[in-house]
């Protein structure tokens, strides 16, 4: 029986979505010093589905001073710029909850 293609880098993929998540994290932090970021990997909810590569799926909230004064259209933008060379070879979706520091409660 023959293996199915890259079947012997199934071990490395908790790497390499640890790997992704600090990337997002390094990207996200440089570009809008966020005083709040949580990054949750939901790549495991899409399991099967095609057309994303092994890109991941991630869930982000992050509060910052640089989104004060934004409305969410321009929040999500700065976010999108930050992680854009990630996407679409690491990132094929990112879910964004984006709030203002003086919003957060």
């Amino acid at each position: 029986m023959k293996k199915p293609l890259l079947s012997h880098l199934k071990k490395f993929f908790p790497v390499l979505e640890s790997y992704r998540i600090e990337m997002i994290r390094h990207f996200i932090e440089t570009e809008l010093a966020p005083t709040e970021l949580e990054i949750i990997d939901e790549s495991h909810m899409h399991a099967g589905h095609t057309g994303h590569g092994g890109a991941g799926h991630f869930k982000v909230r992050i509060v910052s001073g640089k989104f004060n004064g934004q409305l969410p259209l321009a929040r999500h933008r700065m976010v999108y710029a930050a992680v854009n060379s990630l996407m679409p070879l690491e990132i094929h979706a990112i879910s964004i909850e984006a709030l203002a520091t003086d919003e957060n409660s």
